[in-house]
């Protein structure tokens, strides 16, 4: 057989999610993003946005009977910065909105959403040849890291921005070959588009039995805010909820810590202390019926998701993982392969599709 008749065509980045990429939305301004989802989420559902931000669509249960709701939770916010000082020369100094590697910003592109428009700028700081000694050998800090927006002084910068506009990294999404998208943010727009494209899916089979609400969360990169005031106000008898998780083919990790999660092997289900095992089996279940690949991944304690302020919500909410293998996160060029998405959306909508009305998840 010859290499080309071996060659598999691999699924390209939907236009939907390249919108969501291309969207400025860090933590707590995520007003961007958010108008790219309730723009498509309108098109099946009745979409709407709560106090906070946070937007969700509805899609009704079919037939009569006790009125049970699922919410499928990916958030939309992403990794960013804050200005919090302009010196006398004009160079903005910056704290991390999320969690940052300071290695990875150095040498960066980035944009600022401002209330006169977008201002760039790049990331710096002292130039290895003036670094002594064991200086030299020092992984930099956040604090000793700036943005060069081009001003002349601190007036000048002063005219562009203003302390607290948030900037993001300033780099399109890729496609590369064998299915593979390189991005920023897709920590965790691909959990938001997950959880819209899992909702349509259910919408056009003219609903399930229960009540399907998808969200995507602001705020998770920070306080885990928008998901805890969805589930507290929606009051949901179960939810899923879609983030991303290392994929372990990348070069020096330990999968006999991380599991084995490879690009290209599905959705990962995760198993843990704080979620509900019979959720669990329900999704793994609709995974085998549509022949959809997935993985497994254990967690002892939390799960660094939106999962850890949902499940105990209220009363508690019986809770599922969904996850996405994901290279290279917390990055500027966080890489996926597309049908690992697309095939987590597939899952999660089956696994709604399959709850009954009398589908218990008491423990």
């Amino acid at each position: 057989m010859s290499p080309a008749s071996r060659r598999v065509r691999k699924a390209r980045a939907p236009k939907l999610l390249l919108d969501l990429l291309a969207a400025h939305g860090p933590s707590g301004r995520e007003s961007e993003a958010t108008a790219v989802w309730i723009e498509a989420a309108s098109a099946f559902g009745k979409a709407e946005v709560d106090a906070i931000g946070t937007p969700r669509v509805t899609v009704p249960a079919r037939g009569r009977g006790p009125k049970r709701r699922l919410i499928v939770v990916g958030h939309i916010d992403e990794i960013g910065l804050i200005a919090t000082h302009i010196d006398e020369k004009g160079f903005v100094w910056f704290a991390g909105v999320g969690g940052w590697d300071p290695q990875i910003l150095v040498g960066q592109r980035v944009v600022f959403k401002t209330r006169r428009g977008q201002v760039r700028g790049v990331v710096g700081r002292k130039p290895i040849h003036l670094l002594r000694g064991e200086e030299r050998k020092k992984v930099p800090e956040l604090r000793e890291l700036h943005v060069d927006i081009g001003a002349r002084d601190a007036d000048d910068a002063k005219q562009m921005l203003r302390v607290g506009d948030v900037a993001v990294i300033d780099a399109a999404p890729l496609e590369l070959p064998n299915g593979r998208l390189v991005s920023r943010a897709l920590d965790n727009r691909l959990g938001s588009f997950v959880s819209l494209e899992a909702a349509r899916i259910v919408a056009e089979a003219g609903g399930g039995q229960w009540e399907v609400v998808a969200i995507a969360a602001v705020q998770e990169e920070t306080t885990f805010g928008g998901s805890e005031t969805s589930a507290f106000s929606l009051a949901p008898d179960a939810a899923i909820v879609i983030d991303v998780t290392h994929a372990t083919d990348a070069p020096n990790i330990d999968v006999r810590q991380e599991g084995s999660h490879d690009l290209g092997s599905g959705p990962v289900i995760a198993r843990g202390s704080t979620l509900n095992e019979q959720l669990f089996e329900v999704i793994a279940a609709a995974g085998d019926a549509a022949k959809t690949p997935y993985t497994l991944e254990g967690h002892g304690r939390e799960t660094g998701t939106d999962a850890d302020a949902i499940h105990k919500s209220r009363g508690g909410v019986p809770t599922g993982l969904v996850s996405i293998p994901l290279r290279y996160m917390h990055s500027a060029a966080e890489l996926v392969d597309v049908e690992d998405v697309t095939n987590s959306a597939k899952l999660v909508g089956a696994a709604a599709l399959r709850l009954k009305r009398t589908t218990t998840l008491a423990p």
